[in-house]
């Protein structure tokens, strides 16, 4: 019946939804922004809402981006803070065996179904349960009738078809059980004492989503069903669909699917719980064995600001400056020679049940240094509430704000349905506002000005309170006698601001170029017209890659590339040469550092940023097409203009010293592991090893410059990229005067083959870390690659085909992971080379029998290839993904980026469906036993043995 259920559905002809033969209606009409802030906030007109006489809400809006694709949303306003002592845990656990079960899909066939079309589990087809809500996601493709209609049958499904066989439960419980296992650690151990008190000992300090281990693993079948009954009911729910479709039509298929779900007739109350506020405040100081940084937490609780009215909508821009401006205040801190803190902030946000809170974070570098860390952010907070922000700081702000919602706007017929989605979940379950940009953005333009500066610094007055109030302290365990006491934390807490001075704003008023550029022109030019691409060679030497594209409205990427990195420079200066970019980018550039060059920027769209690995190095950015101008002006400035600033510097590698000291003097588990991972897949290479805080020391900034200068300041061996909306005639000018313009001689380096190869043979490695009881797992295969297309596909299709019958056998059938992967990787340079690893996580005392399942899959692979199944759910997958991928930016920039650097065929792509079509059993059945050789390597985790 399975393989018959799949053929039907794959074999039924595909058809559009729109209604072609109707003639399309005028956009619903834009409501005046109005001058009355006490009116209501408009919602977006362009959503359908209803409810259905049983009480279930749906919302429908109709939004092409991506083409033939849509998001649904089965939203259930039910969490964990509504288990009854016997089912904590069952609301997680009811979500999970929506996957396990219903009555239009038995057991496991609602992902397999759904796999086939191309919809991938866990990165697509998805769910969560939080404390308040349980929200199963679904993103499904439009252009077939019959698999859209299955779509709405399985939320229907999980609405109230769920089966909760006992069998199935029974096997589900080891699942969640290892999801349950791998959250354990130094976070959870913490949390779980300090959540009683800043939730002072509600409903919520005791409903933590994950439950309790020996609820999970005896509570009976009817304790979850009795779960299912009282909270999945419509009343509770919201479908949501927004997508390339016809919205009549989805209309209607809503109201026949989930109108005949009967309405309960005398409904458990939904308690809406609370946290009540308490007059002092608390404080818990915690320590660890594997915490390795100690952090500090004040929080600030008040109650929750509802957004109902368009005063609201204006109070929350208000908020909006405030914790920008209070952001850049903080992160200026830190560039000074010797920060008070390796991090640390304040903002005012939601927070949890009928609460918001203000929230000041701080992270010293060790425990020695908790005072003037928390002192230091602390006295931001003081200096604002004394002081006040500044008029040009308000100006800045708005600026980008302003500059935030006009791109939004800009890019409102390109919005993806996965963010918009979002939007309705949200005013479903709290009423969070959502007015569309359009309405929006005109708010913002009517609105923004008017704000005044008293306002946006009154409002420090609301957020500052010593009543409900918490502090949480954080550390290492071998710290436990360097911290404070209550009495002292509070003491720093209640005496900041003392002795303060009045925040001023150092800006600079002069160009980012003292001298203009000189042009040099584009002399020829090449059209590669079957992808789309322009490829200018300028006088100068230097090579530009365009593609434009009507993807985003308000979009340009751009990179630029050039072999060599690293790799050119021996051990001594290994680290001046990872760390270069880093340091020379935090002193700005030219005659401004990094604070004056951010205020610079204010209210610009650009970013840019140098790098250097191994192989290469080069810039990143992007920027609107109204702010590329100036983009191409800081890249300019970046290969000319290099700035050094040994203040911010020596801050820098201060902060990174003491993180670094501290965790390696308690390091997690899993950095320990992973360390092991990597030292030995790099064959014990000096260049492999895991960062030190000695080898800070030898970084000497001068050194640093100086390999910066070399990488950057002959630009003629480097590949430009620029992608999205631009017309190259348009960008030709500016392309000819800020790249045309830089330096170039006829460099023209390559990178140097280190020769780090993962050792040959069979090795197996153990560490023994750690006190819960879990173990991590990673099998990897390695050896060389012949590169083609063709290979390459088969390593995706044996990666692909490996993890669905390793999630079948180990997390289905053993009940033994909660997750599992297998990944293909490969590259051309330094060397073809290819690296096959497969991950999961697990009881110690599992480790050995789930291996073994592995390595027999892997061993069946070798014998009778992959099932034509899977490999038709790979296809599936891959069709799909490429057709969203030759729709976005990001994709052409690296795939260009990478085709150039490789020397590879420019119109590889184009040609997917028939090297898919050579993936075949017998294919992935070489493709196994070529892969999976004989350089095979098991680490394992394992908890420190007592």
């Amino acid at each position: 019946m399975k393989a018959l259920f799949l053929s039907v559905c794959l074999g039924c002809t595909a058809v559009f939804l729109q209604a072609q033969s109707v003639p399309k209606k005028p956009a619903a009409a834009l409501p005046p922004v109005s001058t009355n802030l006490n009116k209501p906030i408009p919602f977006d007109p362009q959503v359908k809402t209803g409810k259905l006489p049983n009480g279930l809400t749906y919302y429908i809006r109709k939004n092409t981006e991506p083409k033939n694709r849509a998001e649904l949303r089965l939203v259930i306003k039910a969490g964990s803070v509504l288990e009854s002592d016997a089912q904590l845990g069952l609301a997680h656990f009811m979500e999970h065996m929506a996957f396990n079960g219903t009555k239009n899909f038995p057991k496991n066939e609602l992902v397999s179904f759904l796999q086939t079309s191309g919809v991938r589990f866990g990165a697509d087809l998805n769910a969560y349960t939080s404390f308040d809500e349980t929200v199963y996601q679904l993103p499904v493709p439009t252009d077939s009738v019959r698999l859209f209609e299955r779509a709405f049958q399985i939320l229907e499904d999980w609405a109230h078809n769920i089966t909760l066989d006992p069998v199935e439960i029974d096997k589900e419980r080891g699942v969640i059980l290892e999801e349950w296992r791998l959250g354990r650690g130094a976070q959870q151990r913490m949390r779980d004492k300090y959540f009683p008190l800043i939730l002072n000992n509600s409903q919520y300090a005791n409903r933590l989503p994950i439950g309790k281990e020996d609820i999970i693993k005896n509570f009976k079948p009817e304790v979850l069903q009795q779960f299912y009954k009282d909270w999945y009911r419509p009343d509770l729910m919201a479908v949501i669909a927004v997508g390339d479709f016809d919205i009549a039509k989805v209309d209607n298929i809503i109201k026949e699917k989930f109108g005949r779900i009967p309405a309960v007739t005398s409904p458990r109350p939904r308690t809406e719980y609370s946290i009540a506020p308490h007059p002092d405040t608390k404080v818990v100081i915690l320590t660890d064995p594997e915490q390795p940084n100690t952090v500090v937490q004040v929080i600030t609780k008040r109650p929750e600001i509802k957004e109902r009215t368009l005063n609201d909508l204006r109070e929350s821009l208000k908020r909006s400056l405030f914790n920008a401006m209070l952001g850049n205040r903080t992160e200026e801190v830190k560039q000074q020679a010797d920060p008070p803190f390796a991090f640390g902030f304040s903002s005012y946000g939601s927070f949890l049940g009928n609460l918001d809170a203000f929230t000041s974070v701080a992270v010293p570098k060790d425990a020695t240094d908790v005072e003037r860390a928390i002192k230091a952010v602390l006295n931001e907070n003081a200096r604002v509430q004394k002081f006040g922000f500044t008029a040009t700081e308000l100006s800045r702000a708005k600026q980008e704000l302003l500059n935030g919602v006009e791109q939004d706007y800009k890019e409102q017929n390109k919005t993806r349905s996965s963010t918009l989605v979002g939007q309705y979940v949200q005013h479903f379950l709290n009423g969070q506002s959502s007015t569309g940009i359009a309405y929006y953005y005109e708010f913002v333009k009517k609105n923004l000005n008017g704000i005044t500066l008293p306002e946006v610094n009154a409002l420090v007055n609301q957020f500052i309170a010593d009543t409900n109030r918490a502090v949480i302290v954080m550390a290492p365990e071998k710290d436990k006698d360097k911290l404070p006491t209550t009495d002292q934390i509070l003491s720093y807490i209640n005496n900041t601001g003392q002795n303060l001075t009045a925040y001023v704003d150092q800006t600079v008023n002069k160009p980012l170029l003292a001298k203009a550029p000189t042009p040099s022109p584009v002399t020829s030019e090449k059209k590669i017209a079957d992808i789309g691409v322009t490829e200018w060679t300028l006088k100068n030497g230097i090579k530009v890659v365009l593609k434009p594209t009507n993807f985003k409205n308000d979009q340009i990427l751009f990179s630029a590339i050039s072999k060599g990195g690293t790799s050119l420079y021996d051990l001594n200066d290994l680290q001046n040469a990872r760390f270069a970019s880093t340091l020379i980018s935090q002193g700005g550039t030219g005659e401004f550092n990094q604070i004056q060059l951010g205020k610079f920027l204010a209210g610009k769209s650009l970013i840019i940023y140098p790098y250097i690995s191994e192989l290469d190095e080069g810039m990143n950015g992007l920027a609107s097409p109204k702010d590329l101008p100036t983009a191409l002006e800081l890249l300019h400035s970046y290969f000319t203009q290099p700035r050094k600033d040994p203040d911010v510097v020596k801050g820098f590698l201060s902060n990174q010293r003491g993180l670094l000291a501290n965790q390696l003097a308690t390091p997690t588990p899993n950095k320990v592991f992973q360390d092991t991972v990597e030292v030995t897949l790099g064959n014990h290479n000096p260049r492999r090893y895991p960062l030190q805080p000695q080898d800070l020391d030898q970084i000497d900034l001068d050194k640093a410059l100086k390999i910066y200068q070399e990488r950057f300041a002959d630009a003629s061996d480097f590949t430009f990229f620029f992608v999205g909306s631009f017309d190259e005639k348009k960008i030709r000018p500016l392309i000819e005067k800020y790249i045309g313009g830089l330096p170039a001689g006829s460099t023209h380096e390559s990178f140097k083959d280190l020769g780090i190869r993962a050792p040959e043979g069979q090795i197996s490695k153990t560490v023994y870390k750690g006190i819960d009881p879990k173990s991590n797992v990673q099998l990897v295969y390695t050896g060389n690659f012949s590169w083609t297309p063709e290979n390459a596909t088969q390593v995706d299709a044996l990666a692909e085909v490996l993890e669905i019958k390793l999630l079948e056998k180990l997390r289905e059938e053993e009940s033994g992971v909660y997750g599992v992967s297998a990944s293909g990787s490969y590259s051309k340079y330094p060397a073809e080379r290819y690296s096959f690893r497969i991950g999961f996580g697990c009881a110690p005392e599992n480790v050995d029998k789930l291996v073994n399942k592995t390595l027999e899959l892997i061993d069946d692979l070798k014998k009778n290839g992959a099932d034509p199944k899977d490999i038709a759910k790979f296809k599936a997958e891959s069709m799909r993904d490429t057709e969203l991928q030759l729709k976005d930016n990001d994709f052409w920039l690296d795939y260009l980026t990478n085709q150039y650097f490789n020397g590879d065929d420019l119109s590889e792509v184009l040609h997917e469906t028939e090297v898919l079509n050579k993936v075949t059993p017998e294919s992935t059945k070489n493709a196994a036993k070529h892969y999976f050789n004989s350089n095979f390597i098991k680490f394992v985790l394992f908890p420190e043995k007592k």
